[in-house]
């Protein structure tokens, strides 16, 4: 990004429906791992406050756990450290996060995530799979009750949404498996039960991706005729905003076009879209846990992101690392003072900046 490169693009106002968002900047979703027994305490709730405070339009909550048996993986700080979506407790924690953020200003999302600890989903009977429907409607209405401004359901990285989605993870002959369509019939079972709970003006965002936490190059669909039959059914069951996880914001879709997924998908459906992918970076954060090398705040990328939402390939930009490490990241980019951006480190991963 130049100097004299607006960035007014990034700073325009957003609405949709009841949603009203000061600019088109998210914190977008990170696993912290620092709340104990599954409660948000002061320290979650401050760390999102700072974010709103500093100009954040919107606020995507780390993944939150609903309330299911096989939610979590095997790993202990999934088990103990990771926010639930339940409980008294975790409730009351959550009020806490949600009025701070709402008296600086800002307005936040809940994620709801089932990690799929299982690993494939076709074992899953039909009665199974009815009680994690209703236990997503539950979080979804613990969400609304708490005071969130609305839900983004987890549906990408290999997770258990995403399993249904993948063939090499689904290999089932029921209606849930088969073709794209009917890979994605427990997600629509999931969106069109939450929509059904929370109300028609409550936003649902989904998730998704083509890579996984375990198969970078993964595709779901290979073609934007494939996309479309993929998105047709979600769509349809009330998804509001669709956010694509990239690893790399700038990559193409598909060959023959420049868009990347989020573009692609806001062309194919109308509706707004959610960009991410090492904004405001110079590595991905794949090459950092390789590699273990830092990734500078410089303003990389930037122009081209900005040119991309100038043009509205996208509605939305979900910034992660960048944010993870300077809650004053939206300020300083407004400003101008790109030279300040402080460096995302390993350090940022263990500590509520």
């Amino acid at each position: 990004m130049n100097n004299s490169q607006s960035v007014e693009a990034l700073f325009k106002p957003f609405e949709m429906g009841n949603l009203k968002l000061s600019n088109r900047i998210i914190l977008a979703p990170m696993t912290r791992n620092f709340s104990p027994n599954g409660v948000p305490g002061e320290d979650v709730a401050a760390y999102y406050r700072r974010r709103a405070e500093n100009g954040v339009g919107l606020i995507v909550t780390e993944g939150t756990f609903i309330n299911h048996p096989d939610v979590a993986s095997e790993v202990p700080a999934w088990q103990e450290d990771v926010p639930h979506l339940y409980g008294e407790e975790a409730l009351n924690g959550w009020t806490k996060v949600v009025d701070g953020v709402h008296e600086a200003g800002g307005k936040i999302f809940s994620q709801m995530w089932h990690m799929g600890a299982r690993g494939n989903v076709n074992d899953y009977s039909k009665q199974e799979i009815s009680e994690l429907v209703e236990a997503f409607v539950q979080a979804a209405v613990n969400a609304k009750k708490v005071g969130f401004d609305g839900i983004e359901i987890m549906a990408a990285h290999g997770f258990l949404i995403d399993q249904f989605f993948w063939e090499k993870t689904n290999s089932r002959n029921d209606e849930y498996g088969g073709d794209i369509v009917k890979r994605a019939r427990f997600a629509s079972e999931v969106i069109a039960a939450c929509r059904r709970a929370v109300g028609p003006e409550f936003p649902i965002v989904l998730r998704i991706s083509q890579w996984k936490y375990d198969a970078y190059t993964a595709k779901l669909v290979e073609t934007p005729e494939q996309l479309k039959r993929f998105l047709t059914p979600l769509v349809d069951a009330g998804v509001d905003i669709f956010h694509a996880s990239l690893r790399r914001f700038w990559e193409p879709a598909f060959e023959g076009s420049e868009l990347n997924l989020s573009g692609w998908i806001k062309k194919l459906t109308g509706k707004p879209t959610i960009t991410v992918g090492s904004v405001g970076l110079d590595a991905d954060f794949l090459d950092f846990f390789n590699t273990g090398e830092e990734a500078n705040g410089k303003a990389n990328k930037m122009g081209d992101l900005i040119e991309r939402l100038e043009r509205e390939e996208f509605d939305l930009v979900a910034v992660g690392r960048a944010l993870l490490a300077d809650p004053d990241w939206v300020n300083k980019i407004r400003d101008g003072r790109t030279e300040e951006l402080l460096p995302f480190t390993r350090e940022a991963i263990e500590t509520l900046y």
